[in-house]
């Protein structure tokens, strides 16, 4: 069974949504949240497309909400690097 870390706990009423964020090949960044089709963003910094993409998954969640449906549940997404 996977130990939970505190920071994997969201305070009351709040969601976690899991983002990836790419670097992109003309430069600067690329993000995309999977579990909210559609929702991606780019920026020029790393600060930046993180800013944009919380807004970006505000933004479908008010979406989601005006249609009266519900917000998909994801299950957690962990990428790490694999030397080979």
């Amino acid at each position: 069974m996977k130990n939970i870390k505190r920071k994997d706990i969201p305070p009351r009423g709040e969601m976690i949504f899991d983002v990836i964020i790419h670097e992109a090949e003309e430069g600067g960044y690329w993000a995309e949240c999977p579990v909210l089709r559609g929702c991606n963003v780019q920026g020029v910094t790393f600060e930046n497309v993180e800013k944009n993409i919380k807004e970006a998954i505000e933004l479908c969640i008010e979406e989601i909400n005006s249609r009266k449906e519900i917000i998909p549940i994801q299950n957690r997404i962990y990428i790490l690097p694999i030397a080979i």
